[in-house]
């Protein structure tokens, strides 16, 4: 099983290791909730290199790019990311992906680590003459750094800080890397790839300047309160972004892979994702069955909520309800009431 390039320095530091995308990746150092509380309230740094990446380069790469994924990517310019998706023909999500603009015919294609191959083997299977797909992940590390207090971390140990959803090429140590102002937490940070063999040195240097080292529990619990969605729990190829609540992320005025399919839910669909929170500690795990006044569905993802001190979850529910109808969810053998509420669960 693939293992991040600094394993090593994660074992140092006490890490405990999970399979996760089919890595092996820290899932925890000191515990979920005190790393969840130092991304909330200063700065935390994750090993994300389990998350796929490769380059499509060439004259014809914002084509493929427009073509492949549902968002249109020329609504940004090249110094900007933006947040994706790749469709199936149906119109369900193979994956959400986030796009790197580089420069003008260079852009890096970051999808979830489970789907790696299939999204890059899809755009190579897609590749018109004068375009190139290359892996980046064998060659790069890729860590998050987020919080409040990531900024200035941030500016300690790199060259030029990237803006929210800005790329910059920069430097570490005389080292070229990339960073963009992107993230699953809902904090301030930013991603940086760098080449796996100054990953270390990077890594160590930002613990240095005062990021505490967090696992992916951390991350989930983060990106939960933001009602980020988790592909395969809440995102899978079944479900459409209309489904999912993420219209946003569909520019109609273009062609890609899906649309025909979409564009018959756009007058309303049959089951869309609710947001709802418990009282106290009972938490809704996945799988678990939701009641409605007119129906019901199942908790994709949900959690105790570090922050709020409570429960939270999100799951599909047919047909969609109406605003001041009322929910349950079966815990434990017993329907506990919730609150159907707005995303997110946490303002920031």
């Amino acid at each position: 099983m693939p293992r991040s390039a600094i394993h090593a320095v994660h074992e140092s530091s006490g890490a405990r290791f999970t399979d996760f995308g089919g890595w092996t990746m820290p899932v925890q150092y000191s515990g979920v909730l005190e790393e969840h509380e130092s991304v909330r309230t200063a700065a935390g740094v994750f090993d994300v290199s389990h998350l796929g990446r490769f380059e499509v380069v060439g004259s014809g790469a914002v084509d493929l790019v427009r073509a492949q994924l549902c968002n249109d990517i020329t609504k940004v310019a090249p110094g900007r990311a933006q947040y994706t998706m790749a469709l199936n023909d149906r119109g369900g999500v193979e994956d959400d992906i986030i796009v790197w603009w580089l420069d003008q015919e260079r852009l890096w294609i970051m999808p979830n680590g489970t789907n790696s191959a299939e999204i890059e083997d899809r755009f190579a299977a897609a590749t018109p003459a004068g375009v190139s797909v290359s892996d980046i992940r064998a060659t790069t590390s890729l860590f998050a750094v987020q919080g409040p207090e990531a900024p200035s971390i941030l500016a300690d140990v790199l060259a030029d800080v990237p803006g929210r959803f800005r790329v910059v090429e920069t430097a570490f140590d005389g080292v070229d890397v990339w960073a963009a102002g992107t993230g699953y937490t809902g904090e301030r940070g930013a991603e940086i790839c760098v080449p796996t063999a100054q990953a270390a040195d990077l890594w160590n240097a930002i613990v240095e300047a005062g990021a505490v080292p967090c696992g992916l529990g951390a991350r989930d619990t983060l990106r939960l309160e933001m009602g980020y969605p988790l592909w395969g729990q809440d995102l899978d190829e079944g479900t459409t972004p209309l489904e999912a609540g993420l219209g946003w992320v569909v520019s109609w005025d273009h062609d890609f892979v899906g649309k025909t399919s979409l564009e018959a839910q756009r007058s309303g669909v049959a089951r869309a994702l609710v947001a709802f929170t418990t009282e106290g500690r009972a938490i809704p795990r996945p799988g678990y069955d939701i009641t409605t006044d007119d129906g019901g569905g199942t908790v994709t993802s949900g959690n105790y909520s570090p922050s709020l001190h409570h429960g939270i979850g999100m799951g599909y529910v047919a047909p969609p309800p109406h605003p001041g109808d009322t929910a349950s969810v079966q815990i434990r053998g017993r329907q506990v009431p919730v609150e159907i509420v707005e995303l997110p669960f946490l303002e920031r």
